[in-house]
């Protein structure tokens, strides 16, 4: 990881695509350590709102300053004039929550969703204002088709509207629906897309790109984790896969990510069985993925259900990193000075058609900036030259060889649509496998419970039976002592009669030899 920067230190010393650790100024209060929070930067601050913490939804607002280097407790108090049944339901304190969203807004934050211990009965999306000059919050009245309540889900902001995607609800289930909610007028409207879109999901990210594009990477159901990214295009609310290139990305849920430019930098998450070690970026004009840098597999940055901001200082913009859980809660400040990146063209199209036109010239470009060995070796393999992409003097030229990059690419594409095939194939397999393996750990987990009850069952009759031996063995003891003490009775009680036989006798002979005696004088 590096030396960190401590409060006397200054950002721009920091060295070029390496996450750093950022310490306090000395004597500054750190807040808890947390997971599942949001954050976002505002006017040179980082604001981290709620989280969660030994299963324990927080409800506090702390807030870094970069200039002093200096966390401080904000505290906000319930705005009096915007009431309504949320804000009474929580009291005056903003209410605990995990798994919510935070976006900036005219330079407040918002706060979207989550998971919440309201005793409201409302089972509805929740939206919250912090107005930050005044330092008052306020539970905003929300209305249209309101979207059922729900942690983990996206939440971007296009303009002056929210895209909510996804999530989990309050009885477990998986999301994949999309809501808009205009902040003007606070109407949520639930959105119809076309074709088929991501599978029902939550921990993912997502990032609006060019204004017009809406990307999902990653997040996950009850028994996996995803790599997959979704593109949706918010003018005709079509649903696409794009193919990427560079480097592999492994599956990942409880990521965080921000998009700068035309770049989306990702941090963090897990599969599971263990955090995600690389920061990663993908250039969106080329659908591009690479790897920024990588931390050690105990590092606080390979975890889960952290948060990712970023901000400008000097000209240098940097990446901006707080909390998470990887066994360990965290409540450390990482930050991460951003290199240059290649801008260059081609960008996004503006419409599907016109993108697939293109493909093969975005192609040629996304090749040559791959940092991936195997694009490197298919680009060696193929003879590909980037030239051949541009045009040439003839323009006949130049469109026979158009039409013989498309070619090829139909070839690719058949090729790619046969192995995706496969691939769904074998997913059906292993969700079927696992489905069965599931249900096999569960039968063996119940009949292991049996016998362990069985086992302390004989367990405490073996006792009982060696006790009723000991009796047993007693009571022929007993017995024979018994059999012993009746034969001394019947002696003793033929001894008794014999004497008293004797004694009777005795006394009649007495009495008779007396009667005798006085009939002689």
């Amino acid at each position: 990881m590096g030396e960190g920067i401590n409060g006397d230190g200054r950002l721009a010393a920091a060295p070029y695509d390496h996450w750093v650790l950022l310490s306090p100024a000395g004597g500054s209060p750190r807040p808890s350590a947390r997971y599942k929070h949001a954050a976002e930067v505002i006017q040179d601050k980082l604001y981290v709102v709620g989280g969660s913490r030994n299963g324990r939804s927080l409800s506090d607002v702390q807030v870094f300053d970069f200039r002093t280097f200096t966390w401080l407790a904000l505290n906000p108090t319930r705005d009096s004039n915007r009431l309504n049944h949320e804000t009474n339901a929580t009291g005056g304190s903003f209410p605990a929550l995990a798994g919510h969203s935070l976006v900036k807004w005219k330079n407040n934050p918002v706060v979207v969703a989550g998971n919440t211990r309201s005793t409201s009965s409302s089972n509805k999306v929740s939206v919250w204002l912090i107005d930050v000059e005044t330092n008052s919050w306020s539970a905003v009245d929300t209305y249209g088709k309101v979207p059922t309540a729900r942690g983990g889900q996206s939440v971007s902001l296009f303009g002056c509207r929210l895209l909510m995607f996804g999530g989990e609800d309050n009885k477990r289930r998986l999301l994949n629906d999309l809501h808009i909610l205009d902040l003007e007028t606070m109407m949520w409207e639930e959105v119809k897309t076309a074709k088929g879109g991501p599978a029902p999901r939550y921990d993912h990210s997502a990032a609006v790109y060019a204004d017009q594009y809406l990307l999902i990477f990653g997040g996950s159901s009850h028994s996996t984790c995803f790599n997959d990214l979704y593109l949706l295009d918010l003018q005709t609310m079509e649903w696409s896969q794009p193919d990427t290139q560079g480097a592999h990305i492994a599956p990942r849920s409880g990521h965080a990510g921000t998009m700068i430019d035309e770049n989306w930098y990702i941090v963090g998450g897990g599969d599971n069985a263990s955090g995600s070690t690389d920061t990663i970026v993908m250039d969106a004009s080329k659908f591009v993925w690479s790897v920024v840098t990588s931390v050690s597999a105990r590092d606080p940055l390979a975890c889960e259900g952290l948060t990712l901001c970023s901000t400008t200082v000097d000209g240098d913009k940097f990446l901006i990193s707080f909390g998470g859980y990887n066994g360990k809660y965290s409540n450390e400040i990482f930050v991460l000075k951003l290199k240059a990146r290649n801008l260059v063209q081609p960008r996004l199209l503006q419409s599907p058609a016109a993108a697939a036109a293109a493909a093969s010239v975005t192609a040629a470009y996304a090749v040559i900036t791959a940092t991936d060995e195997k694009t490197r070796d298919i680009v060696a393999t193929d003879d590909f030259d980037i030239k051949k992409a541009r045009p040439a003097s003839s323009s006949k030229k130049f469109v026979a060889e158009i039409d013989a990059v498309n070619g090829e690419k139909d070839k690719l594409e058949s090729r790619l649509a046969e192995v995706r095939d496969e691939n769904s194939k074998l997913k059906d397999k292993l969700d079927l496998a696992n489905l069965s393996y599931s249900e096999l750990a569960k039968e063996l987990e119940s009949v292991q419970n049996q016998l362990a009850a069985e086992g302390s069952r004989c367990q405490k009759l073996e006792s009982q039976i060696a006790a009723a031996r000991k009796r047993l063995e007693s009571a022929g003891s007993l017995e024979n002592e018994l059999e012993v003490l009746r034969r001394q009775m019947s002696q003793v009680g033929q001894t008794m009669a014999t004497t008293q036989r004797q004694k009777s006798g005795g006394v009649w002979n007495w009495v008779a030899g007396s009667a005798e005696a006085s009939d002689d004088e």
